[in-house]
């Protein structure tokens, strides 16, 4: 059991329905992540994994219970609690029509970082992420790995404590997933806990160590991969996939 004290996000008895019980629901969830975790949270397509995602991040907010974020309670609007993590969304979130440098100044401004502070870090995050040479030209006409790289570094620009991961590498070659998934691991081990999904099994198998399955807005299983495959004796995350949540089709 982990200690609230060292919890990166705690979530008690939530409940959330769409409007006209349209998609998803959440009725009494539990879920605890300890701060430092490379966390998955995977399921199939209407599962409510985006759903939690936006619960866990305020751009949804419950109808009963709480989210806690390092102990303090998403859905506030406080900056304070919004520059506590960083959230990297499967639909690009920058201006097409800037350059990479100036989605990052934009960003940092919200974010509440100083010229210096924006200029220092955009270097860095452009050198990194192999963005230098196009730093100044717009983004509209960026492959879709090179995009996927901006919205990587608007959503670490402010060094966030926790960053959020829906679908990072969706569409981009094998060079491109792999620079992406050691840079969040040596985030990981700079203290950033990792909160991804994705339907790359076979990449997560490699980012993540602690796991929740979800199905029908309910956690079907969570724990340790490690654990998790030899309790149930299989050999990959994608057989232990298709073993709790069915092999049927889904819309």
């Amino acid at each position: 059991m982990v200690s609230k004290t060292s919890l990166a996000v705690n979530i008690e008895n939530l409940c959330f329905h769409y409007p006209g019980n349209s998609g998803v629901t959440y009725d009494g969830l539990n879920l605890r992540i300890a701060e430092g975790e490379r966390f998955g949270l995977f399921g199939p397509n209407g599962a409510g994994k985006t759903t939690l995602m936006n619960l866990m991040t305020g751009l949804l907010v419950a109808d009963k219970g709480t989210v806690e974020l390092l102990g303090h309670k998403i859905g506030t609007k406080s900056k304070a609690v919004n520059k506590l993590f960083g959230f990297v969304p499967q639909d690009f979130s920058f201006y097409q029509e800037l350059s990479p440098i100036e989605n990052l100044e934009f960003f940092g401004a919200w974010y509440g970082l100083n010229r210096k502070q924006i200029a220092q870090r955009s270097a860095e995050l452009l050198e990194i992420l192999g963005l230098t040479e196009v730093s100044h030209k717009a983004v509209e006409n960026f492959s879709g790995g090179m995009k996927r790289r901006v919205n990587l570094a608007i959503g670490v620009i402010h060094n966030p404590r926790i960053l959020f991961l829906d679908e990072p590498t969706v569409g981009v070659d094998v060079q491109t997933r792999h620079a992406i998934i050691h840079y969040l691991k040596q985030l990981n081990k700079q203290g950033t806990t990792l909160i991804y999904t994705s339907h790359q099994l076979a990449e997560a198998e490699g980012l993540c160590e602690q796991i929740a399955l979800v199905d029908k807005g309910e956690i079907v299983r969570e724990g340790k991969l490690d654990s998790l495959l030899e309790e149930y004796g299989h050999q990959d995350l994608e057989e232990l996939f298709l073993n709790l949540t069915g092999k049927d089709y889904r819309n």
